[in-house]
């Protein structure tokens, strides 16, 4: 496609919200599930190092 303007072209023939719309959604999502990763990730291992003290309190106590 050919625009003659930099107005043209974020305006995308009218369809410029959607186009735009769904780039920020993508970027968005690109951004926050590494993060929300790292956190599931986080609580995991917190979760496993009780786990593993716990075992480790019950077998002294036996």
């Amino acid at each position: 496609m050919n625009w003659g303007s930099a107005s043209e072209f974020f305006a995308m023939g009218g369809h410029g919200l959607y186009v735009w719309g769904s780039f920020g959604a993508c970027l968005l999502l690109m951004i926050v599930e590494p993060i929300l990763a790292r956190v599931r990730r986080s609580n995991a291992l917190t979760e496993l190092k009780r786990e593993i003290a716990a075992r480790k309190e019950n077998e002294t106590e036996t």
